[in-house]
């Protein structure tokens, strides 16, 4: 949420922030809202002050034998006028928050300036494309191939975009998971938490996935399903206030995720990249203001770093202003090369959302110096996407013969040097 004060200060500023995201929205209307909400308090004071005078005035006339029932009527009346302005601040207050609760982010200065993912830009790559003497197979051949990887089965007892894993398959996800796992809590600093996979609706609004993502999400009568473990883990200090000696706080989490893809019709119907349901590794950071884009660098690093210890080749690209989410001041994707269809697939998003979650839940620090709180900022990133890190394995390092060679850093998590067929 962006505070209310910056955007009145900085209206040009900010509308033009928000036409390089192509994001349509009434400002005008806001500040109309929010003068008349700072009027109503403006008049509530006034007549506050009234009737403390007349509250004094009439404890006088108690000891003076003053005659004051002019002055108790009138104060009676101010008391009713003052109870009918609360309400309606009540109600331009609600209505104010709703208006911030659709508002996007501002893109970081940094950020480049552009309509959509075209327009985003490489920083960096790592690796190699593999080369090949076969014509590479896509990883849901390589892995029905195997008997690994079992869609139809999957459509059967739940339906389209869920995935069965049979044997050395969900050997394979189990181990990716527990191996990020342990390069994060180990090498990388990141504690470990395990949080409920369904979370209410407070915890959804304070990291943006609602009010305006609602129909992307799987809900229940009280809860919804997590679309990542960014929603349990941000909220886990929602309403809080940390020490600013303790920043960064970094935690890792494994969770299953769950989306809708409401708006991605036809879109990847094959195969593991956009599944209904699907395991994730979720770095997590509550960052000092003053450093939290040193946080989104190092964050980032970790998040590749899988990539690297995988032997993946991938690059690194700063997202557009048109192609932020929602909630995110600045994003790197890390895109993985998919060799079957030749095109590189996102496999991490990496993204400092700064105060806006932190504002939306209520999340603060406590500067160790001056004693002072104020909001801290939040980042996070895929570290990784256990599927579709799966599906790159497959793809990267399948062979001749249909098998799949097993990463090195993963051989000792399975027990295997080579995925061969089952049976």
């Amino acid at each position: 949420m962006l505070d209310m004060k910056i955007i009145r200060q900085n209206v040009d500023k900010v509308k033009n922030a928000l036409q390089n995201r192509g994001s349509v929205v009434n400002l005008d209307e806001l500040l109309d809202a929010d003068a008349r909400r700072r009027a109503l308090i403006q008049e509530a004071d006034e007549l506050k002050a009234r009737r403390n005078q007349f509250s004094a005035l009439i404890a006088r006339s108690k000891t003076e034998g003053l005659d004051l029932e002019k002055e108790k009527s009138e104060m009676r009346a101010i008391s009713e006028r003052i109870k009918a302005i609360d309400e309606q601040i009540r109600q331009a207050d609600e209505a104010v928050n709703r208006s911030l609760l659709e508002i996007p982010n501002i893109p970081h200065e940094s950020v480049p300036v552009g309509k959509d993912a075209q327009d985003n830009q490489v920083v960096r790559v790592w690796g190699e494309k593999p080369e090949f003497s076969f014509a590479p197979k896509d990883h849901w051949d390589v892995g029905e191939g195997l008997s690994i990887l079992d869609f139809k089965r999957a459509a059967k007892i739940t339906g389209a975009r869920f995935a069965v894993n049979w044997g050395q398959g969900a050997l394979l996800e189990r181990a990716l998971i527990n191996f990020m796992l342990d390069v994060h809590t180990r090498d990388h600093g990141y504690i470990e938490v395990l949080t409920p996979f369904m979370v209410n609706r407070e915890s959804m609004t304070a990291t943006g996935q609602l009010p305006k993502f609602e129909e992307d999400l799987f809900a229940t009568d009280d809860y919804f399903l997590i679309p990542t473990a960014e929603v349990p883990v941000t909220n886990l200090y929602r309403s809080e206030t940390l020490e600013g000696g303790d920043l960064p706080v970094k935690l890792v989490a494994y969770t299953p995720c769950f989306r809708r893809e409401a708006g991605s019709y036809g879109k990847d119907t094959r195969g593991l990249i956009r599944q209904h349901q699907f395991n994730k590794v979720e770095l997590v950071r509550f960052a000092d203001p003053s450093r939290s884009f040193e946080d989104l660098e190092e964050l980032t690093g970790d998040a590749e770093d899988i990539l690297r210890r995988l032997g993946l080749h991938y690059r690194v690209v700063v997202l557009c202003t048109g192609d932020l989410g929602f909630s995110s001041a600045k994003t790197y994707d890390l895109e993985v090369w998919m060799p079957a269809q030749g095109v590189y697939r996102e496999i991490s998003s990496c993204s400092n959302f700064v105060d806006f979650q932190a504002r939306r839940g209520q999340i603060r620090y406590r500067d160790k110096e001056t004693k002072k709180t104020d909001y801290c900022h939040t980042l996070n990133g895929s570290g990784l996407a256990v599927g579709r890190t799966l599906a790159a394995i497959l793809e990267n390092y399948q062979q001749r013969d249909g098998t799949v060679e097993i990463p090195e850093v993963l051989r000792s998590y399975m027990r295997l040097d080579l995925i061969s067929p089952i049976g």
